[in-house]
């Protein structure tokens, strides 16, 4: 499963291509057919698709190899007639990268290898009552240390770790995080200092951008325009395009909550008045009746649904109702058709599902012969955590040669 990688500019004339570079355009080239191929392909196949000779096909099918990056499949006909072909597929063993998240209901931890199998996912329950942002980083990092011990026993070596965070973020400053108390926390800092000794680059984004990347790779892509949608601690949104996530100018796109859904309604943390955050998040569905000590908003407002609490019913209609509102906006601007429930709204989408509906359907101008569909998220709450560790293996597939070259270090120094 792989995003699709918005093309670069076309360079521009600067000097000759020199023999390391043209080696390293040549691996990755071979890496990516391997890569995009989804079956085992030969290298007589390689040879063919990316018009190398054939040594040289040899000489970087080697190389990955023995960087384990890639694996011979077996013999395998193809469908064609002939002598059998060795196909080459990617590791299982290897590189792999790391997801954190901060949930709702808990803090979420997961690795995934070089094929976006997920070979490791953790959750810890919190409620965050008293946590400072270096608790809560503190936390993460001992679940980091423990996915990365218990991945090492399958042969995998952990290269990069992504942050999923409840607000915008700027160079790894979580700029506004209300539901959790932070504004202008360098969280990447604090993460890098919780793991010291570990060389671990760290990279901090939106959840709902994660998410809705998590989703992306988990349609393998036939999903490339939709609207994620994460309620939770916040409520954020991730916008995907023919199969581009929309960040903004500035990365700060998708603040879905902080949207005006009733302008002289309640106010909201951030300041505002009549947001959707102040009408649909976890906090405005409990309303009144906070969840009780050691169990999560997510576990509470849940459970109040299920059993059919009045107040609580009530609550989750109004949310659905704004959500509508607010979601018909957006679809009006982008002429999306899809939107995805995801976070703690995938648990509680068969309370918000009808009167968001409904508002879609009366409000988005196209909805009469162009149905928009509203459905829970495939990844559920575990979308974001997913979505930043493929974030995170997606850099060694779009540059292999870091991973060789780290590997080469490591054996020289040995």
């Amino acid at each position: 499963m792989t995003a699709r990688v918005r093309p670069s500019r076309p360079r521009q004339p600067e000097e000759p291509v020199r023999q390391e570079n043209l080696r390293t355009l040549n691996l990755e080239l071979v890496f990516r057919h391997i890569l995009a191929a989804g079956r085992p392909i030969s290298r007589t196949e390689l040879a063919s698709v990316t018009g190398l000779t054939r040594p040289t096909i040899t000489r970087i099918a080697e190389e990955l190899l023995a960087g384990k990056l890639i694996t011979e499949a077996g013999l395998s006909h193809n469908g064609r007639a002939g002598r059998p072909r060795v196909g080459l597929t990617l590791s299982e063993k290897g590189p792999a990268g790391l997801g954190l998240d901060i949930r709702a209901d808990g803090l979420a931890a997961c690795v995934v290898d070089l094929t976006g199998t997920v070979r490791h996912l953790a959750f810890t329950p919190a409620t965050y009552s008293g946590w400072g942002a270096p608790d809560v980083l503190a936390q993460l990092a001992r679940m980091a240390r423990a996915a990365i011990d218990a991945t090492a026993a399958e042969d995998l070596t952990v290269l990069t770790a992504t942050l999923a965070v409840p607000g915008p973020v700027q160079a790894g400053i979580v700029q506004s995080a209300p539901e959790l108390g932070w504004r202008d926390v360098d969280a990447q800092a604090l993460l890098r200092d919780a793991l010291h000794p570990l060389d671990l680059p760290i990279t901090v984004d939106n959840e709902a951008n994660l998410a809705a990347l998590g989703e992306l790779y988990a349609s393998d892509n036939t999903l490339d325009s939709f609207v994620y949608v994460s309620g939770g601690l916040g409520i954020g949104a991730g916008i995907v395009l023919d199969g581009q996530l929309m960040r903004g100018a500035r990365g700060w796109s998708g603040e879905l909550g902080h949207v005006t859904v009733y302008p002289d309604g309640d106010a909201c943390p951030c300041g505002s008045r009549g947001c959707l955050q102040a009408y649909a998040s976890l906090s405005a569905v409990l309303g009144d009746e906070p969840a009780p000590a050691g169990i999560t908003p997510d576990a509470a407002a849940t459970g109040r649904a299920e059993a059919g609490h009045p107040a609580t019913i009530a609550a989750l209609e109004a949310a659905g109702t704004a959500l509508g509102i607010a979601l018909a906006d957006m679809l009006n601007i982008l002429d999306i058709d899809t939107v995805l429930l995801g976070g703690s709204f995938s648990l509680l989408a068969s309370w918000l599902t009808a009167n968001a509906r409904a508002e879609i359907d009366r409000r988005v101008l196209t909805a009469a012969w162009a149905p928009i569909t509203l459905r829970p998220a495939l990844l559920g709450p575990d979308a974001a955590v997913i979505g930043a560790a493929l974030t995170s293996i997606d850099q060694i597939r779009r540059h292999p040669t870091t991973w060789l070259a780290r590997r080469q270090s490591q054996v020289t120094s040995a």
